[in-house]
């Protein structure tokens, strides 16, 4: 998949901009606060339909104005397509390909898969679960089209449980019999869920492996490992188990949105024992991981979004990091940086078609 042109208008910090891309290596320089990152930001959202840095869409219509749009020209090896993303103020949202509005936004994802390193990246080892549920759920969603439904479905069946447990215990009643009517749905989509995640980490974790030996040339070892109630237990089991705790905290305590990812280093998790450098070497061959079975499940290639990389590795390293790339064919790479000659000097030598646009 390549992306041909862009055009943005309103989108954040740029009234207007447009863009004609090499299929290699694109830039973008600038100084800090020029929206460079509001770039990528645009690619990301052609990928997911949304924000990469968690952005309410309507937060990002430019001040004053009533709408954004992101306009692109998608070569694949099929078509060319172009896909269009309007925000206007006061209505919903819309993603339309060749001029036709997608019946779900879910239906979107997975048309342009797209990996993302950025300074952002760290927070996948430091926060909570959620984040790397998020994570995960972004991963597969991008390579099956029915995973996304079923997370939607599982979360509505969860939500509305919720509510019927606070309902009871603010109304001081109970009926077990009203609360199993969603035992079924939480059941056979959180199953669901729960063997695609289990499959999809099994294939992740060795490609991961590979790639840190490559990047760090370490000696230590890590890993990917998938955390789960229903590694041990049926979901009927679990819901039936642990309903009286439930009834006392008011909310479903066990299930697949309580699932986590357990980033290792040598069967201790990395962000106990592991230094910056090899923290940062773990993310982004995590991110590379995604690429490659992205590609692989697909026949796909993503596209790189690549933001502020030279701040988390020096020169040398991002080199090593492009031309891996490039080695491994990972296919259209767009890259973020405060310095045209340093990014000059590494890219050009890695390819001489690629563009850098001064932002």
């Amino acid at each position: 998949m390549i992306i041909k042109r862009l055009s943005l208008y309103n989108f954040k910090n740029h009234s207007e901009k447009k863009f004609e891309f090499s299929p290699q290596i694109n830039c973008f320089v600038g100084n800090n606060g020029v929206g460079k990152t509001n770039i990528l930001d645009a690619l990301h959202y052609l990928s997911v339909g949304k924000s990469f840095l968690g952005n309410t869409d309507l937060n990002n219509i430019l001040k004053d104005e009533d709408f954004f749009t992101i306009d692109a020209e998608i070569q694949s090896e099929e078509s060319e397509d172009n896909i269009k993303i309007l925000q206007p103020k006061e209505a919903k949202k819309v993603i339309k390909k060749n001029d036709k509005s997608y019946d779900r936004m879910a239906d979107h994802i997975g048309y342009l898969p797209s990996v993302m390193i950025s300074p952002y990246d760290s927070n996948l080892i430091s926060d909570s679960g959620e984040s790397r549920r998020k994570f995960l759920d972004s991963m597969i969603s991008q390579t099956d089209s029915e995973y996304l439904f079923d997370l939607i479905q599982y979360q509505k069946a969860i939500q509305q449980r919720n509510a019927l447990l606070k309902y009871f215990a603010k109304n001081r009643v109970w009926d077990k019999d009203s609360l199993e009517i969603y035992d079924d749905p939480i059941s056979k989509f959180g199953t669901k869920i729960f063997e695609k995640r289990r499959t999809f980490v099994e294939k992740l974790n060795p490609i991961v492996q590979n790639f840190y030996q490559i990047i760090s040339g370490g000696k230590e070892t890590v890993s990917v490992i998938y955390e789960s109630h229903l590694l041990n237990d049926s979901f009927e089991s679990l819901l039936k188990e642990s309903l009286e705790r439930d009834r006392m905290l008011t909310y479903t305590s066990k299930g697949i949105h309580k699932d986590d990812l357990l980033f290792e280093m040598d069967s201790v998790l990395i962000k106990k024992i592991g230094s910056q450098g090899q923290q940062k070497s773990f993310l982004i061959s995590l991110k590379l991981a995604q690429m490659s079975l992205v590609k692989e499940l697909t026949n796909k290639t993503p596209i790189l979004l690549l933001d502020d990389i030279f701040d988390k590795l020096d020169d040398n390293r991002v080199s090593q990091l492009i031309e891996l790339v490039n080695r491994e064919s990972f296919g259209q790479i767009f890259i973020t940086d405060t310095h045209r000659e340093r990014t000059e000097s590494v890219v050009k030598k890695i390819n001489e078609e690629s563009i850098i646009f001064e932002i």
